[in-house]
């Protein structure tokens, strides 16, 4: 089964969010469609950015995990459109 991952970039809270809650929550909506492999939190450039990693049959259904974690990331703050990643040996592709 492909290794896929999506990134978001993470903005404003909303005031009722705990920050520490977004990414346990981000990995629990990717979990409801996939088997999660991994998940991050990193800031770059002084942005936040979540970075789960799950596995699923298709790249049709990587863009709805995709979807589906950015719907979450939504309800809590504001948030970049997903980009999804496949992985193909050692290196991570953009789905198209």
């Amino acid at each position: 089964m492909p290794s896929y991952r999506v990134t978001l970039a993470v903005g404003a809270l909303d005031r009722s969010t705990d920050p520490a809650t977004v990414l346990p929550a981000t990995a629990d909506a990717v979990a409801a469609l996939a088997t999660v492999e991994a998940t991050d939190i990193a800031v770059v450039r002084g942005q936040a950015r979540i970075t789960v990693r799950f596995m699923v049959d298709t790249d049709v259904a990587a863009a709805q995990v995709g979807l589906a974690a950015y719907h979450r990331v939504e309800e809590m703050a504001e948030a970049s459109p997903p980009r999804v990643t496949r992985r193909w040996g050692n290196r991570w592709h953009p789905l198209r």
